[in-house]
């Protein structure tokens, strides 16, 4: 099927086909390894499909860092009669528009190749850590020699403070949060927002939302299971679909939906605690152009030491990012040279390297026991944990969203210990 060839399927609704070619990535690429590298794709709106091996989530319009612009859902396969390029599905009918223009076809692809990737630099980096990583034999770790991200940096950088002094429970269920309250930030949701929000009576609220997750968690598993069994570009929609890629799914926010927000409303609203004083001024700072994230994301292109040390300068005079923040960040943006440490790092360092490892002597720890793997320190110590975290449950790609909240340090004591599942 050609790149950008309309889908007529059985609702009655129009989906767009895009196609997105690998290049020299096709050789290795794998989208299952891709996405479910990093704990990112676990946080909404992200939604993984372990039946089906595809990744749904919304995507924005445009590029603009300060935009507000319209939200699609897409659906992202890399299936087996095409692996030279990824199949992108976008449901665009389903929020009233009738065509997408190039411009707003070229905005998903740049996108989910940001997700994903697939630049040339990544495809480098890629190539030379398998190179130098070698894996025990009996590991399960998805070794790809790339992290997945968001389709942009202003998600990564909040879902980087939200991984900040809390478990990861409470992680997913913020970042979950913010994108149930963007389908109210939307233009005609806006002048019934406060009047919905009562902050007295948080468990009715709770428990509305758990229903409505677990329906379209329901909805998804019964699409991806009635394509499966077929080709993928013919276009099954469940019964409930049309509010599957509405209003039941949000988007991240964007800078402007958040910038003009009261502090204590939304730290209320998304349960943020502290993290909402600095999401705010982040957002705030991005809209007056104090913050501008497309010379960050430009400087980053070229990953030299010295433009490492200038971004981290950067980073550090944001508003509440500190060195594990700022360290997580930078990940993002491609550099592996500094691995992020906190409680989780001494953790696994106790279980997997053993030795008196503390707060105070971590971040130099992790230096020496990794140095070998220079410039790609952080990638080789992420496989080693994220190998480690296959092993307590099960292969991570195959985990049922509703087993994420699981993964915390209390549930991988060795007293605890799970099996791994077939």
């Amino acid at each position: 099927m050609a790149k950008g060839e309309e889908v007529e399927n059985g609702s009655d609704r129009h989906s767009l086909l895009l196609e997105l070619p690998l290049g020299k990535a096709s050789k290795t690429f794998n989208l299952e390894k891709t996405v479910c590298s990093h704990g990112f794709f676990m946080m909404a709106p992200n939604h993984w499909d372990p039946i089906s091996k595809t990744l749904l989530r919304p995507l924005r319009l445009t590029l603009l860092h300060c935009s507000s612009s319209p939200s699609v859902m897409v659906r992202i396969s890399h299936p087996s009669h095409s692996p030279h390029c990824l199949h992108l599905l976008v449901y665009h009918t389903a929020i009233g528009i009738a065509s997408l223009s190039s411009e707003n076809e070229q905005a998903l692809l740049t996108q989910v190749s940001r997700m994903l990737r697939l630049s040339e630099s990544d495809e480098r980096v890629s190539s030379e850590f398998r190179k130098v990583y070698d894996p025990t034999e009996s590991s399960s770790s998805f070794v790809c020699g790339k992290v997945f991200r968001s389709p942009s940096l202003f998600e990564d950088m909040v879902k980087c403070i939200l991984l900040c002094n809390c478990q990861w429970p409470r992680t997913l269920s913020m970042a979950q949060a913010l994108c149930d309250f963007q389908i109210e930030l939307q233009p005609q949701s806006l002048s019934a927002m406060t009047a919905d929000f009562i902050p007295t009576t948080p468990a009715k609220k709770e428990s509305k939302k758990n229903l409505e997750q677990s329906e379209v968690s329901a909805c998804l598993t019964a699409q991806f299971a009635s394509e499966i069994n077929g080709s993928f570009e013919e276009e099954v929609v469940c019964k409930s679909d049309s509010h599957l890629l509405s209003d039941r799914i949000g988007n991240f926010p964007s800078p402007s939906e958040l910038a003009n927000l009261d502090e204590n409303f939304l730290a209320k609203r998304c349960k943020l605690g502290y993290r909402a004083s600095r999401i705010l001024k982040l957002a705030q700072d991005i809209v007056k152009g104090r913050i501008q994230l497309g010379q960050l994301e430009e400087t980053s292109m070229e990953r030299s030491l010295s433009n490492y040390d200038k971004l981290a300068d950067q980073l550090k005079q944001i508003h509440g990012f500190g060195p594990f923040t700022c360290a997580n960040v930078l990940m993002c943006m491609g550099f592996y040279h500094v691995i992020p440490v906190d409680s989780e790092t001494i953790r696994h360092l106790k279980q997997v390297h053993a030795g008196k490892f503390t707060i105070k002597s971590v971040g130099q720890d992790v230096q020496k026991i990794y140095a070998k793997y220079e410039p790609y320190q952080f990638l080789a110590y992420w496989s080693e944990v994220w190998d480690f975290y296959g092993k307590w449950f099960g292969k991570l790609s195959e985990m049922p969203c509703s087993d994420y909240k699981l993964i915390t340090a209390s549930n991988m004591r060795r007293k605890t210990k799970r099996k791994k599942t077939d």
